[in-house]
């Protein structure tokens, strides 16, 4: 029985080698990922739609926050960044860390987009005067260089160091620094829901005396009045801050900063309110003319290469730049 089966796949393939070859080939080519990523012009995507604040203002125009298309370095995709003129190809290690994937970088951009949807929130209700209160905040570990010798992991949650609670890179600087080179760091961290003790050894760089590790605070808070930030699970990266920011802003106070145009931006946001500089800004700009913005709203950093876009495409848009979330409201609201 063995035998006959056998000999029957056996003639088939022999028979049909070519078609099998041929099919085998085919789905290499578009399931085979190469170790390169493509930028593409993004889209927009509309605030006022995703931001619910309870009895929150109305505005006669939107808000928009810009995004770059990343595709996968499949060889279709690759093949036609050759042909079509704004695609771009990156090698996949140009974009991440040492070790790390282009998955592993997409998951850790939704802790970055958490972190922005926080420090946006923040900066909103602070200067619109209303109330929020920071209930706890979260140090969550998202780098380890590869210089560290710790027993950390990504995703780690910071609770404390040398048995104090730190809650900026500033402040864990200042106990690296009082302590030698070769000493041993203890930070207790919440892994999975329980508390461990680790360990981090002090390494020596020309910047100084570092543990190799970088952590992102999120926060936990209440509102008065109440929101809700609405995202997708495809959506991530911290480059919305600023927009956010302004969208949450503009349901706060009756004033509307908009005027019924159409304002597109990008850039990071902190706590303070310090804008911060962003990569992909010409597909981000493409994307929103595409979508017929009236207003690109950028970091400072980023101007010069937006203003060079403007040029180079003879683009219809006005183009300003902010440093920080007053600078972009002051400019809003003189539009």
């Amino acid at each position: 029985m063995i035998n006959k089966i056998y000999e029957k796949v056996k003639k088939y393939i022999v028979e049909n080698y070519k078609f099998l070859i041929t099919l085998i080939l085919l789905i290499a080519l578009v399931t085979v990922e190469l170790p390169y990523v493509i930028y593409t012009p993004g889209g927009i995507v509309e605030l006022n739609d995703r931001i619910e604040v309870e009895d929150g203002f109305d505005a006669k125009g939107t808000l928009n926050m810009s995004y770059v298309s990343l595709l996968k370095g499949k060889i279709p995709l690759l093949a036609l960044s050759f042909i079509i003129k704004d695609w771009d190809i990156e090698k996949s290690e140009d974009i991440t860390l040492e070790d790390q994937s282009i998955d592993e970088l997409l998951e850790l951009e939704k802790l970055y987009m958490k972190s922005s949807i926080d420090n946006a929130t923040l900066v909103a209700y602070k200067h619109a005067n209303k109330n929020i209160t920071i209930t706890n905040e979260v140090r969550n570990i998202v780098h380890i260089t590869k210089e560290a010798e710790t027993d950390l992991k990504i995703y780690d949650k910071v609770l404390s160091i040398e048995g104090k609670e730190v809650k900026s890179i500033t402040e864990l600087k200042e106990i690296v620094n009082s302590k030698n080179e070769g000493d041993y760091v203890k930070i207790l961290v919440d892994r999975n829901g329980k508390k461990i003790e680790t360990t981090s050894k002090i390494y020596n760089t020309t910047d100084g005396l570092k543990v190799g590790v970088i952590f992102l605070t999120t926060y936990e808070y209440e509102t008065e009045p109440k929101i809700e930030v609405k995202t997708k699970a495809k959506e991530s990266g911290s480059s919305g801050g600023l927009m956010l920011s302004l969208a949450i802003y503009n349901e706060l106070i009756e004033e509307d900063i908009t005027h019924g145009l159409k304002i597109v931006g990008t850039g990071t946001i902190d706590e303070l309110g310090n804008v911060g500089e962003i990569d992909g800004v010409k597909y981000k700009i493409l994307g929103a003319v595409k979508n017929k913005a009236d207003v690109f709203l950028c970091p400072e950093e980023n101007y010069e290469e937006a203003i060079k876009v403007k040029k180079d495409y003879d683009l219809d848009l006005k183009i300003a730049s902010v440093k920080t979330f007053e600078e972009a409201v002051s400019y809003l609201e003189n539009l």
